[in-house]
């Protein structure tokens, strides 16, 4: 397949509860970026209802993808591939952005580019920052996912380890759902954090020296909902800003320490950071303190790359195209797909 002319690929993202779509040419210049949150429409619930998610998508990815066009100003006919999310993530969300893609695809002869998500998060930080370059190492830290990933080279994984029950955004939102504070969880936490005491309730830091480069959140969840659960038997207030900030600071510092030890061990010179927990500012903070002081540069995007985006998905998806790497129009969704799974039929 020839390389593309200016390489404008049209991104689209439905994964979650964002429908988002993005232009891009050359994978790194963005000339349109549109993020439709339905955080109001699942606010009231506490989290992501897939059902009414999938409903919100099909009727906001048209327009998202026609203002993304109008934003960039070219029509259908100028685009040279259409990227989208495949997976993972909500089935029935992913489907809407899928055949949304593939009706683009087909109707203008032009590219099929199934992006893997968690991939695709990563290479947020590739677009902000066209300097950086492997070997580095990536914390992949989301609502859905945390893993943590050696890159010797571009579109080369290595999990090092991930979650072994709840991910860090999860935990997150179910502690905020349990004080009362609403949804999504990680900003307010985040946001009360500084005004708490950290050193307030010393909270479980779960399998920290264990050897491994995995993760376990759950019990640290519990802990905290049992604290509550005592205080409040007690007719005792429960000081939620030094709840949030303790809670906050255990989750921060097994981070911090694991992704560190792994930057070590690795030989790595580069940490960047991926996914919508990513925009956490006490996990910036620490982690770059920590990593400065070894020599290791820590990279993360602005708030719009880290939630879940469009721009992130041509990007790749551009990657994919100008490799010859392109997706059949009978490829399916995929819940649930490992870092650096694929399917394309290359040239």
């Amino acid at each position: 397949m020839p390389a593309p002319r200016e390489g404008l690929v049209l991104g689209i993202e439905t994964s979650c509860d964002e429908t988002s779509a993005a232009v891009l040419r050359g994978g790194k210049e963005v000339l349109s970026l549109v993020i439709s949150s339905q955080t109001d429409l699942h606010a009231r619930y506490g989290g992501v209802v897939p059902e009414l998610a999938s409903r919100a998508h099909l009727e906001a990815v048209l327009p998202a993808m026609r203002e993304a066009l109008a934003m960039a100003g070219i029509g259908l006919a100028d685009l040279e591939g259409v990227a989208v999310t495949r997976g993972p993530g909500l089935i029935g969300a992913l489907l809407v952005g899928l055949t949304a893609a593939k009706a683009v695809s087909f109707a203008l002869g032009i590219p099929l580019l199934a992006v893997n998500h968690l991939e695709a998060h990563i290479y947020a930080n590739f677009l902000h920052f066209p300097e950086l370059e492997p070997p580095l190492v990536a914390f992949v830290v989301s609502g859905g996912h945390t893993l943590l990933v050696h890159m010797p080279a571009h579109r080369s994984y290595h999990v090092l380890g991930e979650t072994l029950d709840d991910a860090a955004g999860e935990a997150y939102d179910k502690v905020a759902r349990f004080l009362g504070l609403g949804y999504p969880g990680g900003p307010v936490i985040d946001r009360l954090s500084t005004r708490g005491d950290a050193r307030a309730v010393s909270f479980p830091r779960a399998i920290m020296h264990d050897g491994t480069y995995n993760f376990s959140l759950s019990g640290l969840k519990t802990a905290v909902i049992n604290h509550v659960r005592k205080l409040r038997e007690r007719g005792e207030d429960a000081p939620v800003e030094d709840i949030a900030a303790s809670f906050q600071d255990a989750v921060v510092e097994v981070q911090v320490h694991k992704v560190t030890r792994a930057a070590r061990d690795t030989g790595v010179g580069r940490v960047v950071l991926a996914g919508g927990v990513a925009a956490n500012t006490r996990l910036r903070e620490r982690l770059g303190k920590e990593l400065k002081g070894r020599g290791i540069n820590l990279y993360y995007p602005p708030l719009d790359l880290c939630a879940d985006n469009a721009a992130m998905v041509a990007s790749l998806g551009w990657r994919m195209l100008d490799a010859g790497e392109v997706s059949p129009l009978d490829i399916d969704a995929a819940a649930v797909l490992p870092l650096g799974s694929s399917s394309v039929t290359s040239p």
